[in-house]
C-alpha cells in the first residue's frame, strides 16, 4: 500500500504518548512489596498493556494461586494516582508534533488503551490531547483487550476506516501483537524495551522518538 493511502492513526497512551509506564513499574513493585511479593522488573513488562484475563493468570503463575492480584492492582492504582496528582507526568516526546502533521495532512486520529476510561479521559484532557481525537477506546469498552486484536478493530471501526488503512503506534511487544493481528500497520517507539524477536516480523517502522515517525508517511 501507498504510504498516502495510510488515512488513520491509532495510538496506545501509557509509554506512548505519556510517560507513565516507569510509574507503573515503580508502583506495582511498590504495591507488590506492601503485600510481602518480590515482583521484579520481568514481572511488570510481562503483564503491560494485557486483559486481566490475560494478566491474572500470569502473575499467579509468577508468585503463587494466593497472589492476591486485585488488591495488589488497587493498591498500584492508589500510590499511582497520589504521585500524579501531586508530581504529575511528562508528555512523550514529539506527540504534538506528530498529531499537528496528521491532523494537518487529513488523518483521522484514535486512541487503543488498556486504561480503563475513567483514568484515560482524565490523563487525555490533563496534556490537551483529547481534542485532536475521533475516537477513544479503553480496555473496559471491550470483551478482549490486548493482546487481542478486538481494541484495534474497534478503533479502526469507529473512524470509519478499514484496519488497512491505519498505522498503529506502540510501546509494548502486547500492542504491536494487537495491532498486528487487526491488521494495522504497527509502528513501535520503544519506551521500556525494544522489540524482540517475536515482534520484529510484525513491524512496519521503529522510530526512537513520536516526531520522527512522520517520515513514516
Amino acid at each position: 500500500m501507498n504510504k498516502k493511502e495510510i488515512k488513520g492513526a491509532v495510538f496506545d497512551m501509557d509509554g506512548l504518548m505519556i510517560d507513565t509506564e516507569k510509574l507503573y513499574l515503580r508502583f506495582w513493585k511498590e504495591s507488590a512489596r506492601d503485600f510481602g511479593y518480590d515482583m521484579r522488573d520481568e514481572h511488570v513488562f510481562a503483564i503491560r498493556s494485557l486483559a486481566r484475563k490475560y494478566s491474572i493468570p500470569k502473575l499467579k503463575g509468577f508468585f503463587g494461586e494466593d497472589f492476591p492480584t486485585e488488591e495488589v492492582r488497587t493498591h498500584r492504582t492508589e500510590l499511582m494516582n497520589q504521585y500524579i496528582e501531586k508530581n504529575g507526568f511528562d508528555v512523550k516526546k514529539g506527540l504534538f508534533e506528530l498529531f499537528d502533521y496528521l491532523r494537518d495532512t487529513g488523518r483521522k486520529i484514535a486512541v487503543a488503551t488498556a486504561t480503563p476510561r475513567e483514568r484515560t479521559e482524565k490523563y487525555l484532557a490533563m496534556i490537551g490531547a483529547d481534542k485532536y481525537l475521533s475516537a477513544v477506546i479503553c480496555g473496559d469498552m471491550v470483551k478482549c483487550s490486548k493482546p487481542d486484536p478486538e481494541i484495534y478493530l474497534t478503533a479502526a471501526r469507529e473512524i470509519n476506516l478499514p484496519p488497512n488503512q491505519c498505522v498503529a503506534f506502540e510501546d509494548s511487544p502486547n500492542g504491536i501483537k494487537s495491532a498486528f493481528a487487526a491488521g494495522l500497520k504497527a509502528i513501535m517507539i520503544p519506551d521500556m524495551t525494544q522489540p524482540d524477536d517475536e515482534v520484529a516480523p510484525m513491524l512496519s517502522a521503529v522510530y526512537p522518538s513520536l516526531d520522527r515517525a512522520i517520515e513514516f508517511f
